[in-house]
């Protein structure tokens, strides 16, 4: 697949997603919760606590919203590292009140996994580890240093060592998991997003080339006439200028060049009307077409038709959908990329169904990925022998993603196997033992006659004369 600016979006730049004001609310609801957690322990219940560090606890992260709605706009978005620091900012802070209302006895010390959950979502994955191994720390801290929690008659409230360990050990595992759970979703989340950019992308790029051809079409039409007048006007100047050679050139000059502009419009208009009234074709027809900027790259394409069980021996006319040629067209260059001489192109049609098949001899898919093709970014790395042999693919699963993705937006369903698989040998020959992409289309979806898109006709108008 050509080039993308998908790559742009990932990594760091991410970090820049997030509005300072949106923490700030949430610090804002936590501060709330740490002061009506304290007034309901010395009010309702009356225990013991050193109240004055307390506030000190929770007037730091008042002090930290403060400055931070002082000195920066309300729409200011964070960096990674600045998102970084207010996450960990406030598992310290929490932390720290913990510590000061009896550590892992306090059932609150849940809450040091908010800041763990938030940071998988928000950040990368070096912030997230550093983040969850603090968290770790603290809580381990915590099981053992803490100021106690005492009644107004000065009871000690704690809970036994083995509940301790209890909650220890739940809050490690909670850490541990709301931290890869959370990582992993926003990771499919992110993937996904760049890769439906692209194939947004793609499209968009096949409707302009559709769309240019009209333009180009109108242009050639409207063109024509100014061009007809010229040269008109270039050849009674010619007659006129018998007696003056030097001016009776100049003129020939621009008769010439008008011939010359009226033969370039008159190509670049055949071109842009067949590409704007070809609104179907052939079905063979359009999978050429979506082959022929890979069948001179050194690797021979066969192409064969035939119907069904039960065919017509017709083949039907199909729609010329920009998402039938562009993902067609990334299924032939990857079985041309992976192909070791030949690849091939079968196109099959019942009255019910039409499909086409693209099989290469070469070594195939490998079992461990072949449920997962079509997933965005499969593939994190490729080796050497990649590189050189597909230099400018990242090979990252995206362009059997943007197929497979476009192909099903037409109505297609698509499935992979490999030609030495035991049930593919039956319909495959000895040489075409690699990689197998089947697409299947309801006929009634593209089929040009009869589908649900057919193109109507326009009504009949009676000829004056």
């Amino acid at each position: 697949m050509p080039e993308s600016n998908v790559g742009i979006w990932r990594g760091q730049e991410r970090g820049g997603w997030i509005r300072l004001r949106t923490l700030i609310l949430l610090r804002w609801v936590a501060i709330a919760g740490q002061l009506g957690a304290i007034t309901a322990a010395q009010m309702m219940y009356h225990l013991q606590l050193d109240l004055a560090l307390c506030l000190l606890a929770v007037g730091i992260s008042v002090v930290g919203n403060l400055l931070a709605m002082l000195l920066f706009p309300e729409n200011k978005r964070l960096s990674e590292f600045e998102n970084f620091l207010m996450v960990l900012f406030d598992l310290l802070q929490l932390a720290f009140l913990l510590y000061l209302t009896g550590g892992l006895n306090n059932p609150f010390a849940i809450l040091l996994l908010a800041p763990v959950t938030v940071s998988a979502n928000v950040l990368g994955l070096r912030s997230t580890l550093i983040v969850g191994g603090m968290a770790i720390m603290l809580v381990t801290l915590l099981a053992e240093f803490h100021m106690p929690l005492r009644t107004h008659e000065g009871f000690l409230l704690r809970i036994p060592d083995l509940f301790v360990f209890g909650n220890w050990a739940a809050i490690i595992i909670a850490t541990i998991f709301m931290g890869a759970y959370s990582y992993r979703l926003k990771s499919e989340m992110e993937s996904m997003s760049e890769a439906l950019a692209a194939t947004q992308m793609a499209l968009s790029r096949e409707q302009k080339l559709t769309d240019l051809g009209g333009v180009v079409a109108a242009a050639a039409h409207e063109l024509g006439t100014p061009l007809a007048t010229i040269k008109l006007a270039s050849a009674e100047l010619i007659e006129e200028l018998e007696d003056l050679p030097e001016l009776r050139e100049d003129a020939a000059l621009i008769r010439d060049q008008a011939d010359r502009c009226r033969d370039i419009l008159r190509n670049m208009g055949r071109a842009g009307k067949d590409d704007l009234q070809m609104r179907q074709a052939p079905l063979s027809a359009v999978v050429q077409e979506a082959a022929e900027p890979h069948l001179h790259r050194g690797k021979t394409v066969h192409f064969s038709e035939s119907p069904g069980p039960g065919g017509s021996p017709q083949q039907p006319s199909i729609l010329r959908l920009p998402e039938v040629i562009h993902g067609l067209r990334n299924l032939i260059q990857n079985a041309v990329d992976f192909a070791h001489a030949n690849v091939w192109v079968e196109t099959h049609w019942t009255d019910t169904e039409i499909w086409v098949r693209i099989l290469d001899d070469g070594e195939g898919y490998a079992p461990q990925v072949i449920g997962r093709i079509g997933d965005p970014f499969m593939r994190r790395r490729k080796g050497e022998p990649d590189s050189k042999r597909r230099p400018e693919y990242e090979g990252m699963g995206l362009g059997l993603f943007i197929a497979k993705t476009l192909l099903e937006r037409s109505g297609a369903s698509l499935s992979f196997a490999n030609g030495r698989d035991l049930d593919q040998r039956r319909d495959t020959s000895a040489d075409q033992s690699g990689a197998i992409v089947r697409v299947d289309w309801p006929r009634s979806k593209i089929d040009a006659q009869t589908g649900e898109f057919a193109l109507p006709l326009g009504e009949n108008q009676p000829i004056e004369i």
